[in-house]
């Protein structure tokens, strides 16, 4: 038994910071970056607009932009917000080629008020992905954590299409969107740190990191399903004060930092 943990200790220090962490939560990919795929090799991606538009500024992504453009282009005219959800579904369609899990694919943050609305555009979406032969339960709709989205994540998850609820700052919006049975949420580490700064305001510790290890344990607590999956990092300190969370989606250069370490977590 002692030469058995002795061999597993030994083989756990000869995993990279990366490899070690798989061990302990899900690791996803916070890019819209395919290329990124080859060296970290996640199993699900999130993708925000921003990150979107950092790929597709990208002359390999041309031919996505020319292919939502072209959809977005019918008799009557051009449909700007067809065609950036278009462009959100092709390089999902991509991205999903290379991992095994799921892409979330974001709402226009513009509609981050109106229910109905998220609800349609949702509908649109998982139509768009249905067009290239991609089911449901492939895709997790991002939705903003309101009030408005909240109610739409209700409707949503009764559909059964799945939804990752962004923009989580407080344990409240967390339990409420867990009691409306959002099948994730993702609160937001880096974020939260950043607001306690700006206001000024004294803290002993990481208010983004305790604020993630409050909304695990209330979860597991509570018996709720809803996944924590812990987000907007800054370093890879951060990640690995939050290693043995449900899942932790990480952008491309905090994946390098952690790939790059070979010691024990």
């Amino acid at each position: 038994m002692t030469e058995g943990c002795a061999q597993s200790t030994e083989s756990k220090q000869q995993l990279n910071q990366l490899e070690q962490l798989r061990q302990l939560s899900e690791v996803v990919a916070d890019t819209g970056d395919v290329a990124s795929f080859v060296t970290y090799q996640p199993k699900d991606v999130t993708t925000n607009p921003s990150l979107l538009y950092q790929a597709a500024e990208k002359p390999e992504y041309a031919p996505l932009i020319k292919e939502a453009i072209d959809r977005a282009t019918t008799p009557i005219g051009f449909d700007l917000g067809l065609c950036l959800d278009i462009l959100a579904v092709t390089i999902g369609r991509e991205l999903l080629q290379l991992i095994p899990g799921v892409v979330s694919t974001e709402i226009d943050a513009r509609l981050s008020f109106d229910t109905d609305a998220m609800i349609e555009r949702a509908h649109r979406l998982i139509g768009l992905y249905s067009d290239y032969g991609i089911p449901k339960d492939r895709i997790l709709i991002k939705i903003a954590s309101t009030w408005e989205g909240i109610e739409a994540a209700r409707v949503l998850e009764q559909e059964g299409i799945h939804c990752n609820m962004t923009l989580i700052f407080s344990k409240e919006q967390a339990i409420t969107c867990a009691q409306a049975g959002a099948y994730l949420i993702s609160p937001f580490v880096g974020r939260v740190l950043d607001w306690y700064k700006a206001k000024n305001i004294a803290y002993e510790g990481h208010p983004g990191i305790d604020l993630v290890r409050d909304i695990h344990n209330c979860f597991k607590s509570a018996n709720f399903n809803t996944v924590v999956m812990a987000a907007s990092f800054r370093s890879s300190d951060e990640v690995l004060a939050l290693s043995g969370c449900d899942r932790l989606t990480i952008p491309p250069k905090v994946l390098g930092q952690l790939q790059e370490k070979n010691s024990r977590l």
